[in-house]
């Protein structure tokens, strides 16, 4: 297991959770710069808030709001996915310089997108993720099934095994409970074959559990960077760059490799 990565967030939205939404492109692309000056491998910009309770936005002004961003950051040299679930963001995403696609729906909402990555040469990320919180069983085992499911559906397109990764989907379809279980057993995922990304970033379950606000849950999140990388997390999908890197090269010298 090599050095952990880091992936910085972009939101080009004025409805982000945690409040770092830039309707600005120049302010964005600077953002991207910075984040990439300051450690982070890759930089993900999304163009539609995911928070519970958003406002669905259409493909067009989602492309509107993310393309010039993502196509000005790969312009600059820097490795760039896009945070969408659609089809058509994903492709003029990856027409302006975009190698990854970030899919929160793990392409149960856009298959398309797996033909997309299979063509173009594409890395994706597939994120585990449903409407609710209710699990038939143990939730770990629902959980690889439906990344299972995922991740078939990309091979079976043609996406090679190595160009896909894995995300636990921390906030999404899950309580604050559930969360740190995922968190406790996040080595259980890896018996799927792929890396994983876990984006724990000054996410709900931080507030609600132990009571952080916004401006306290860089340390809520340092904790759950550290959790994950010690039970075997690849990628850390973050905000707080500088910060997260830290954390993450300390918790990796501590792990222990299988």
């Amino acid at each position: 297991m090599g050095a952990v990565g880091i992936m910085g967030i972009v939101n080009v939205t004025p409805d982000s959770f945690s409040g770092d939404g830039l309707m600005d492109h120049r302010a964005a692309i600077a953002r991207g710069l910075a984040m990439a000056r300051a450690g982070a491998q890759i930089v993900d910009v999304g163009g539609e808030s995911t928070r519970p309770g958003h406002a669905p936005v259409a493909a067009r002004e989602e492309i509107e709001r993310a393309v010039p961003v993502v196509g000005a950051l790969a312009r600059e040299g820097l490795t760039v996915s896009i945070d969408t679930s659609k089809l058509e963001v994903a492709r003029a995403a990856a027409d302006a310089g975009a190698t990854i696609v970030n899919d929160i729906w793990g392409l149960k909402r856009s298959p398309g997108i797996a033909s997309l990555a299979a063509e173009r040469g594409l890395r994706l990320v597939l994120m585990h993720n449903q409407e609710g919180t209710v699990y038939p069983g143990d939730l770990i085992d629902a959980m690889r099934d439906g990344l299972s499911d995922s991740l078939s559906r990309a091979l079976n397109a043609g996406v090679p095994r190595e160009r896909i990764i894995l995300d636990p989907g921390i906030g999404f379809g899950k309580t604050a409970q559930q969360n740190l279980v995922v968190l406790r057993r996040l080595d259980e995922l890896r018996k799927l074959g792929c890396p994983i990304l876990v984006g724990p970033s000054r996410k709900s379950f931080l507030g609600k559990l132990f009571g952080q606000d916004m401006t306290m849950r860089v340390w809520g999140t340092a904790a759950a960077v550290t959790a994950a990388v010690l039970r075997g997390a690849d990628i850390v999908r973050t905000h707080d760059v500088p910060e997260m890197l830290a954390v993450a090269r300390v918790a990796e010298a501590l792990r222990v490799e299988s």
